[in-house]
């Protein structure tokens, strides 16, 4: 009963995280400041793939809320988070990499513990 508990809580937490930056990341504008801003300028990421980074985020937090996606959502989480990671060290921005690896951590960690609503 407690790992279910801890698995939902995991699974709100990385929606609500998910829609939140996804949604923050759409609205970044050319000419915009702000530290997240600089971040993705080191990386040297078009406006376009800046944007398809947030609409994977908002689209991962949204298929791991019904179980037939939940595996889905959570590899799409992973697989965009491990890209960061990657970008982030190939700008030699090893503080932003190493903040990301409890956030590559929780998709796997989800995956685990399955989704905790399934009455298998």
């Amino acid at each position: 009963m407690i790992i279910k508990l801890i698995s939902g809580a995991l699974i709100l937490f990385t929606a609500y995280m998910g829609v939140k930056h996804g949604w923050q990341v759409l609205h970044i504008k050319p000419g915009d400041t702000g530290p997240e801003v600089e971040l993705f300028n080191k990386l040297n990421l078009s406006q376009a793939g800046i944007k398809a980074i947030g609409i994977l985020s908002i689209l991962g937090a949204l298929l791991i809320l019904a179980p037939q996606t939940f595996f889905i959502g959570n590899m799409l989480n992973a697989v965009v988070i491990l890209f960061l990671m990657a970008m982030f060290l190939n700008a030699g921005e090893i503080k932003s990499t190493l903040i990301e690896i409890p956030f590559l951590i929780i998709p796997l960690l989800l995956i685990y513990l399955k989704y905790p609503l399934n009455l298998e």
